[in-house]
């Protein structure tokens, strides 16, 4: 039985994950109805959306390593511009500093790195609160209803530009890496919000698409190492922690075989469609607490 319920979570994470509505509301939502302790719950939900994290990077390895790649070389270019700083200052001399961010692919890097900052500090400062909600359908409902609002909006406002990494402004990552904070909370999806930011900031729809992909790995990995504690909890077995790696292999498959398609989908469709769908989510869930 167990088996069917992850392979169950492992599909919903694996489909949702990539399309504008909640996947974390969606796995709250069955796990709250299904009688799931919510550390166990917590633990399995960061274990699923690192199954899917580990689907990203296999799917797109050639876009990011050459982006870990800029990475490194803007962080090697900023450490010789301090040095040629301590020796212009030394020496008189007024030697040319080497411009850090130069060409698509490095200025895509540090627009993430850039979106990280307020992703990080919003989800460590309001971490106790998002648990809190997680453990309520109502606040679960509310984030449905949010997220359908975010992308009626968005849709009804035909957003959306042309703008890739080269045209992207600094305050536009930071923007959309607070909305990417916020996401932690259930039933608001962190890609909708994340890429009707996006567009709303002139971002052309198959670049806010990526950009949010790419942007939900560091953010995945370091919520990971903050729930890692509840492998040690008192309510942990031996059966749950395989448990959990299993359901992670099993995103992590899923995922593989649904992202490039759903990817595909999320292009080509309104998001009103998505609108109608997380409205009429986040009513059943308030309908379902009040009825049981």
């Amino acid at each position: 039985m167990i088996v069917l319920y992850l392979i169950l979570l492992a599909v919903i994470q694996a489909v949702t994950e990539f399309l504008p509505v909640s996947s974390l509301g969606h796995l709250g939502v069955v796990e709250h109805f299904l009688g799931m302790e919510q550390d166990a719950g917590l633990l399995v939900e960061s274990m699923l959306h690192l199954g899917t994290a580990a689907a990203i990077i296999f799917l797109y390895r050639n876009e990011l390593k050459r982006l870990l790649l800029e990475a490194v070389g803007m962080l090697m270019d900023a450490i010789g511009n301090l040095n040629l700083y301590i020796h212009n200052r030394r020496t008189g001399n007024h030697l040319k500093y080497a411009r850090i961010v130069t060409g698509s692919y490095r200025k895509f890097a540090a627009l993430l790195l850039v979106s990280m900052i307020p992703t990080a500090l919003l989800g460590i400062s309001s971490r106790r609160l998002a648990v809190l909600a997680g453990a309520s359908p109502i606040c679960q409902g509310i984030g449905f209803l949010i997220s359908g609002i975010i992308l009626l909006v968005t849709d009804l406002n035909n957003s959306g530009g042309e703008k890739g990494p080269r045209e992207a402004s600094w305050d536009s990552a930071m923007w959309i890496g607070i909305c990417q904070g916020l996401s932690v909370f259930p039933g608001i999806s962190r890609l909708g919000l994340t890429v009707c930011a996006a567009l709303l900031c002139g971002y052309s729809r198959k670049f806010a698409l990526l950009f949010s992909i790419f942007m939900s790995l560091p953010a995945v990995i370091g919520a990971f190492f903050t729930e890692i504690g509840y492998f040690g909890a008192a309510s942990m077995t031996v059966g749950m922690i395989f448990a959990s790696i299993f359901a992670m292999l099993l995103a992590g498959v899923a995922g593989c075989l649904v992202i490039r398609f759903m990817v595909q989908l999320v292009q080509k469709t309104k998001f009103r469609y998505f609108a109608v769908y997380s409205f009429a989510i986040g009513v059943i869930v308030l309908l379902c607490n009040y009825a049981f």
